[in-house]
């Protein structure tokens, strides 16, 4: 156990070596990249033309477009809303680069963005996680060139082909990770580092409770919180979630719909309830999870996959001196240096062996409102990823 915890601490640097780079790099060049011939077999093919087009002066510098798919949202609604369009992406300006995505990680937050329980301004493209390839990098930029694999998280726009996006919420992808993985990870993990290390610092003997404790972030939550010494106890909702989170590190694992979960806690705990409470779940299990908690216990409500939870006076909290807190892993990662020191510790937890990632479903990214359906409806474990350029699987493996 002290040889993993020890690992915890010691994060892999992700800042770059060269003092004088503030974020990221290369040539301030507005050409196409070279590397056309390894992407995707539809921007490849309109790489040529505007190539060609720009060898025989019908475009300049300045006029050179990428032609990419992207899903967009007009309305808000079901998986039916989202509608594949054609979009045309120009040269980086300055602090941004163009990255050719492989493959997106499929969130929650999506559905959130797509029913407009998160709102933004339509139309728009949802997804906040992907990975990709640097295809061009905006003028004067240092710390970044073409061909660089990067991850981001957080950012609006993620369902599409190729996008730009600001250089510095990008970070470097381990070559010992492909493209699947990273896409799974980056923003599941990151949330799970905060929520267990900054949100609440779990600790030996604290005692934790997790919801969905086999969906994608619950599953790492497991993993990472049995790690550092915990008891955690899980809750699912089918037999096969139940074996799932057992194998990933829960030594109690509660099936929902099998009798109150609260009383069951309690007599775990010898009546004394648990530290800490990880809720995703939102309306259905609020009040439970807060029943949950022994006396000045903290409740952690970072979800709503059954919707938002009702309305409650504060007088609630009193019984027990409890703690209430809704955090974003946006507000833990703000800066360039908080975002880096968070992706370094999740990839040295991976490499290190304290978690791993369970990605049981991939889908094509044509078949993205399918994706969201099953997620939705709760038909699927763990981590879920969108494929768009099928060498993404072919990339480097832990």
């Amino acid at each position: 156990m002290l040889g993993l915890r020890i690992a915890l601490v010691a994060s892999i640097d992700l800042r770059p070596q060269n003092s004088s780079s503030s974020c990221c790099s290369a040539s301030a060049s507005a050409s196409i990249p070279r590397a056309a011939a390894t992407l995707h077999p539809i921007l490849q093919f309109n790489r040529r033309e505007v190539r060609a087009a720009a060898a025989s002066g019908a475009l300049t510098e300045g006029e050179i477009m990428v032609k990419a798919k992207s899903l967009q949202v007009t309305k808000f609604g079901g998986p039916e809303v989202l509608q594949f369009e054609d979009v045309e992406v120009g040269e980086p300006a300055e602090g941004q680069v163009r990255i050719r995505q492989t493959a997106i990680g499929l969130n929650f937050i999506d559905i959130y963005y797509r029913e407009g329980k998160y709102t933004a301004p339509t139309p728009f493209v949802p997804g906040v996680e992907a990975v990709g390839v640097v295809t061009a990098v905006g003028p004067g930029l240092t710390g970044r060139q073409v061909g660089d694999r990067v991850a981001y998280m957080g950012v609006l726009g993620a369902y599409t082909e190729e996008r730009l996006i600001a250089a510095d919420r990008l970070v470097p992808v381990p070559s010992s990770i492909n493209d699947v993985t990273a896409a799974a990870l980056l923003l599941k993990a990151a949330t799970a580092q905060c929520l267990l290390r900054q949100v609440f610092k779990v600790e030996p003997g604290h005692v934790i409770l997790v919801h969905a404790a086999a969906g994608g972030v619950g599953s790492l939550l497991c993993q990472w919180g049995s790690a550092l010494g915990a008891t955690v106890i899980g809750v699912v909702s089918t037999e096969v979630k139940a074996a799932q989170a057992k194998e990933d590190g829960a030594h109690h694992v509660l099936i929902q719909s099998e009798g109150d979960f609260v009383e069951k806690v309690k007599q775990i705990t010898n009546g004394e309830g648990v530290h800490v409470v990880y809720d995703s779940v939102g309306k259905d299990t609020f009040l439970q999870s807060l029943a949950c908690l022994r006396a000045r216990g903290c409740m952690v409500s970072f979800g709503q996959s059954s919707g938002f939870p009702e309305p409650f006076t504060m007088s609630v909290l009193a019984k027990g001196s409890l703690f209430l807190t809704r955090p974003t892993v946006m507000d833990y990662t703000r800066t360039r240096d908080e975002l880096l020191t968070c992706a370094g510790e999740v990839f040295s937890a991976l490499a290190g062996g304290i978690i791993k990632v369970r990605v049981n479903q991939t889908y094509p990214f044509s078949a993205t409102a399918q994706a969201q359906k099953d997620l939705q409806e709760r038909r699927t474990t763990g981590s879920t990823v969108l494929i768009v350029d099928s060498t993404a699987t072919d990339a480097a493996k832990v």
